[in-house]
């Protein structure tokens, strides 16, 4: 068979070839960014289905319109509007399949042979692989703890003149880091400065631990004269409603959502109506809220665990920041005493001592650094996280 070029330019991901590693019995895994089954409302998603199939079976099971079932726009319209967001309306936004496919879209509409998209170095391993896909340069901004350096994005912005600039701002996949209020207005005045589509990528806003996070940017847009003209937002339920629902969504200037809503007609017709009448349902039943409580509480308590372990089995070896919110750790390894400093080397070790984390050099679009490494603390509970890092320090310091 003669396969389309384009693939040559993508590799399967590093992340779903090292869950083929996990099926020995005994292995503790940090490396998915998936959210604990166990934390999912099952009740309120039952009562959500059985509630829309006695009310609405025949549009909840029949097909429906491309940019999404009424209903659910309506509800996620009402979500957004709670989180600051007050002019948004159902007709700014399209429902996706999950918010996988809403960046899957940005591209198909955006990008062509030879331009240059913008990520932040690290960002998500599948941004990269989709954007890939259509061709062009994907060029990695630095970051730190608050999130990308906008000093440094100005001077690639010039340089390369990017199609686009995508961003995971709040607790990203995989930094965990939080762009700053200041940063967050800057993007945007740079965006309008240079006229560069900036994509927002938000799965894991709601997941905060102290307080909520910065506003988003799309609910700073107003500060900013003419940025929403030139604003992506990506949203999601995955992570803290279900993943399995498949259900996302995107706010975007009319001419890309009418290009995006054409392009989702070729690929999958619409969104699984079943799965959006049962998330409007749940939305609008009220449970959310107390839902994201308690998701919250225990994620915070795992992740203090985690930190904990790592700080007293790895001293000055493992450097990392905190995370406030979000499923994941972002740590470097050091080298101190002459460590280990090659991170997909201390995966190997790892998974012998019967543990699992992602190496970090896949995040990175070019120039990877490979002393990090990325833990999620998402899927163990705290006793079974300190026994992990109790059995990664131990194949750091072959103990």
């Amino acid at each position: 068979m003669q396969f389309s070029h384009r693939l040559d330019r993508v590799e399967t991901s590093a992340i779903r070839e090292l869950f083929k590693l996990l099926g020995q019995p005994g292995i503790i895994s940090f490396a998915g960014g998936f959210p604990d089954s166990a934390m999912f409302d099952v009740q309120g998603i039952k009562q959500a289905s059985e509630q829309i199939l006695n009310d609405s079976p025949g549009s909840a099971l029949q097909y429906g319109a491309t940019e999404g079932y009424p209903a659910l726009k309506e509800e996620l319209a009402l979500f957004m509007q709670s989180k600051g967001i007050k002019d948004m309306e159902a007709s700014g936004l399209i429902v996706t399949t999950g918010s996988q496919q809403a960046l899957d879209l940005v591209a198909k509409t955006m990008l062509d042979e030879g331009d240059t998209a913008l990520v932040e170095a690290p960002t998500f391993l599948a941004t990269i692989q989709c954007f890939r896909l259509y061709g062009p340069k994907v060029l990695g901004v630095p970051i730190d703890e608050h999130g990308v350096r906008v000093d440094l994005l100005e001077g690639m912005i010039q340089t390369h003149r990017p199609k686009l600039i995508y961003l995971v701002p709040t607790f990203g996949n995989p930094s965990g880091a939080m762009l700053s209020l200041e940063r967050r207005l800057k993007v945007l005045e740079l965006a309008v400065k240079y006229e560069t589509v900036v994509v927002e990528d938000d799965p894991y806003g709601d997941l905060y631990f102290e307080g909520e996070p910065a506003p988003s940017m799309l609910s700073l847009s107003h500060l900013v004269p003419g940025s929403r003209s030139w604003l992506v937002y990506c949203g999601s339920l995955s992570k803290v409603l279900s993943p399995g629902l498949r259900i996302g969504w995107m706010v975007a200037p009319q001419a890309l959502l009418q290009r995006a809503t054409m392009c989702k007609q070729f690929s999958d017709a619409h969104t699984s109506t079943f799965a959006q009448a049962t998330a409007a349902q749940y939305l609008k039943s009220g449970r959310m809220p107390k839902t994201l409580e308690h998701v919250r509480q225990v994620y915070a308590e795992r992740a203090l665990a985690m930190g904990e372990a790592l700080t007293e089995h790895f001293g000055e070896s493992l450097a990392f920041n905190q995370p406030k919110g979000g499923l994941f750790f972002w740590a470097k390894l050091t080298g101190a005493n002459g460590g280990l400093t090659d991170g997909s080397e201390f995966a190997k070790m790892a998974i012998k001592q019967g543990v699992a984390f992602v190496p970090g050099a896949p995040f990175f679009a070019d120039q990877a650094d490979h002393s990090t490494l990325r833990l999620s603390f998402a899927t163990s509970g705290t006793d079974l996280i300190k026994q992990g890092i109790e059995r990664l320090a131990a194949a750091y310091f072959k103990k």
